[in-house]
């Protein structure tokens, strides 16, 4: 999730178009695209298998500021406490951020390839683990907590999390899990005109099941198998209905810019950002904000900023701020991270792949695009759809996002293009065995039932 960060106050907002401006000003065109790329770890002690807490000499902040004296990264502050580390001005390597639960998260700095993307992840990679070695922690990639219980699991001190964890259970039944118990990646993508932006949100949205399929590794709750592929999918079921979802309206005509504000407006907010503290104002709708109508803060008018912040909050299959955030896929490692950017980036940023797409997708109705999402986090690539399965449909994803990427014809250094980071995902469209498939064969074969050997076996 976002981290606020201080600095110039932004804009009153005066109206509901300035609201619409302020997403439209994302538009760039296709010479400018770039590829953000975030990723989401559990962190757990080695010599335990527990969760690491923020305090402590072996703690989430002991780790931070390993990382801002050996690698130079500078802290954010809330308060006294690090909740997060940037770069100086100027230097590569994007955002390091916490979860509620502690889940550590890169969050990429804008790139122009996928190979930038795979150096990027890389190098975050070689810090952490080179810090986390000295600290006795590791890290784990997956899609949620494979052993730990919500009691057990740690609470980052995040003015934020603070409010929605007050919030949640009144919206739904599995919101504290959501929030303190997965792990995902996330790949944000732009967009060049509302036309632009309208066709990619629909696209994206139909395959998104197809990519929580294929990147399913989340079979495991509380020590044991809890039924599902992806059990980090099946929980935002039932996290808050008002804010999650297909989005259906996206497909209907008359859809851009104005629509999806409209749809925002009457989300229900959490906070609103001010002097450093988050007040809470959860439930209240940002519509009620732009009205001068918050019963917290009776007359006060919202802020371009406050509008920022509000999106951040909206967690539907695909979000739509200044770009477009895919955020089907559950969390995993290197060849994942970077297998998952290849996949959107070869749909959507070439002409020609995202026509084949919307053919492919463009006649699913509401009703399959909502039953395709309701069937893969249990059933995974064995899911039905029509007359065919969900690995037929990744397997016809994953050919047009090869031909997208081709088209690209970005090459890195050892004149290879960015096909070489779907590999990982055609091996597992050829032989229909994901993540979550390969972890429930060992804990019923080698692992003897012993959920102890996925630190070992499936750590970064």
């Amino acid at each position: 999730m976002s981290t606020r960060q201080e600095g110039a106050p932004s804009s009153e907002v005066r109206s509901r178009d300035e609201l619409v401006g302020w997403i439209a000003a994302g538009e760039k065109p296709a010479g400018q695209w770039l590829i953000g790329t975030e990723h989401e770890k559990f962190v757990f002690h080695t010599d335990t298998l527990g969760p690491v807490p923020y305090a402590g000499p072996r703690g989430i902040r002991a780790l931070m500021e390993a990382m801002i004296q050996r690698y130079g990264w500078l802290p954010i502050l809330e308060g006294e406490n690090i909740i997060a580390l940037k770069r100086q001005d100027g230097q590569a390597g994007g955002t390091i951020s916490l979860e509620p639960g502690g889940q550590f998260e890169l969050s990429g700095a804008p790139l122009s390839t996928l190979h930038e993307t795979a150096a990027e992840t890389k190098q975050h990679l070689i810090e952490v683990l080179d810090v986390g070695e000295d600290l006795g922690i590791g890290f784990l990639g997956l899609g949620f907590s494979p052993k730990w219980t919500l009691n057990a699991t740690p609470q980052m001190p995040k003015q934020r999390y603070q409010v929605m964890t007050r919030y949640m259970p009144h919206v739904g039944s599995r919101g504290l899990d959501m929030m303190y118990r997965t792990a995902t990646i996330q790949v944000n993508l732009d967009f060049a005109s509302e036309a632009d932006m309208v066709k990619k949100l629909r696209v994206s949205l139909a395959l998104q099941p197809i990519a929580t399929a294929l990147f399913s590794s989340s079979p495991f709750t509380e020590g044991k198998p809890n039924g599902f592929k992806s059990m980090r999918s099946e929980v935002w079921r039932d996290t808050d209905r008002a804010r999650t979802g297909m989005l259906p309206f996206v497909f209907e005509p008359g859809m851009g810019y104005e629509r999806y504000v409209d749809y925002a407006l009457d989300v229900p907010m959490y906070f609103v950002y001010r002097d450093g503290r988050y007040i809470d104002v959860a439930g209240a709708s940002f519509r009620d904000f732009l009205g001068g109508k918050l019963e917290a803060m009776p007359g006060a008018k919202p802020t371009l900023d406050d509008w920022s912040d509000h999106l951040t909050t909206l967690f539907p299959e695909v979000r739509m701020k200044r770009f477009l955030e895919m955020r089907g896929a559950d969390g995993g490692r290197w060849k994942r991270i970077c297998g998952l950017s290849a996949f959107w980036v070869g749909l959507l940023y070439d002409a020609d792949a995202l026509d084949a797409a919307w053919s492919m997708v463009m006649t699913w109705t509401a009703e399959e695009r909502e039953g395709l999402r309701n069937a893969v986090p249990a059933a995974g690539l064995a899911a039905n759809f029509r007359d065919t399965t969900v690995l037929s449909l990744t397997r016809e994803a994953l050919k047009i996002s090869r031909m997208g990427l081709r088209n690209r014809r970005k090459l890195n250094r050892g004149n290879q293009d960015e096909t070489i980071y779907l590999d990982a995902l055609d091996e597992i469209a050829a032989s229909g065995q994901t993540v979550a498939d390969d972890l429930l064969a060992r804990y019923a074969g080698s692992w003897n039932g012993n959920i102890d050997h996925v630190f070992e076996e499936v750590a970064f």
